[in-house]
């Protein structure tokens, strides 16, 4: 093959599987056989193997299990981000609980999936958070926003949300050099952007916003623009997300 042919190729995602149950692991293995574009490089059967798998290999993604003997993957998330590795990790799991999702996010993972997901579904998101955004499936972007949607003015909703937001790493974006750049190399949230931020999280479309803030919506939609641009995210759910792993609203 040439040197031309080669180039033409897309880059090959380096998958670790985190995951107790060596069915699941297999499935997923036999899954991403499937692509040309993502190719997994190891396997471990708790979070501690699971810290360690991430240093030696330096996988692009780490797929992690939430409920694992010896340590579980929340740990093993927040353990892998404290330790500054490169690696983006999406939570694989069959646990659709609120606490488990908030404790994920606020540990750093780039993205949640359940286990049911289907094969396209899940090559999305590996590709999705590998390129640096964030990835929920859609029934648990809408739980997320409907929890804090729920909190009242300057309060919290729910002992839920005061757990989540009592974790180490709530206030914090992720700490890679990659994140730590993006941050450096946006300006800060106006007070209106921060009010239309809040707004986003709240679930309101663009006119509600602007009826409620009393400004057109053409007003509305370059803040929303702006908003986006600054936080270095796609769409309003990874707004969101962002915007509460990083304790703006």
């Amino acid at each position: 093959m040439s040197d031309e042919s080669y180039g033409d190729q897309p880059p090959i995602i380096k998958v670790l599987l985190v995951d107790d149950h060596s069915l699941t692991r297999l499935g997923l293995k036999a899954a991403f056989k499937r692509t040309s574009d993502i190719s997994v490089i190891g396997e471990a059967v708790n979070g501690e193997e699971g810290v360690g798998k991430a240093q030696s290999l330096s996988p692009d993604v780490i797929l992690m299990d939430v409920g694992m003997p010896v340590m579980d993957g929340i740990q093993a998330a927040r353990l892998i981000i404290s330790k500054n590795l490169s690696a983006k990790i999406i939570m694989l799991t069959q646990n659709d609980n609120e606490e488990d999702i908030m404790s994920s996010l606020a540990a750093g993972a780039s993205g949640y999936c359940l286990k049911d997901v289907e094969p396209d579904r899940l090559y999305t998101a590996v590709r999705a958070v590998h390129r640096g955004d964030i990835w929920l499936d859609s029934a648990i972007a809408g739980r997320v926003l409907k929890l804090y949607s729920a909190a009242p003015p300057g309060g919290q909703s729910s002992k839920k949300m005061t757990d989540w937001e009592s974790q180490p790493d709530y206030r914090s974006p992720r700490t890679s050099k990659e994140a730590a750049s993006k941050q450096a190399s946006i300006g800060p949230l106006s007070d209106r952007e921060l009010e239309v931020l809040k707004l986003i999280v709240e679930g309101l479309p663009n006119q509600q916003i602007a009826d409620k803030l009393m400004i057109s919506l053409t007003t509305v939609k370059t803040h929303v623009r702006n908003v986006l641009n600054k936080l270095s995210v796609d769409d309003r759910t990874q707004a969101a997300v962002q915007a509460m792993r990083r304790g703006l609203v």
